[in-house]
């Protein structure tokens, strides 16, 4: 079963937010709880967990600004 990774609102006025890095490489293997991105938004770099654990495949790219709730990974 699949999970997807979403970009999360982590603040109450948050609508956007930007990938800044992948902590693991597209293919890479992840554990649930361990860091998996940094996010940029309201001027602040925030890590956030994977929530799940399995293969990560990348579907948004760093850098590029997206909407809270956007599916920007897998975990297979």
């Amino acid at each position: 079963m699949s999970t997807d990774v979403v970009l999360p609102k982590l603040g109450f006025s948050m609508q956007a937010g930007t990938v800044t890095e992948w902590l693991v490489a597209d293919g890479g293997e992840v554990k649930e709880g361990e860091p998996l991105f940094l996010l940029e938004a309201d001027k602040a770099t925030n890590e956030v967990e994977a929530p799940a654990s399995g293969k990560l495949t990348i579907i948004a790219p760093v850098g590029e600004e997206l909407d809270v709730g956007t599916i920007i990974g897998r975990i297979d």
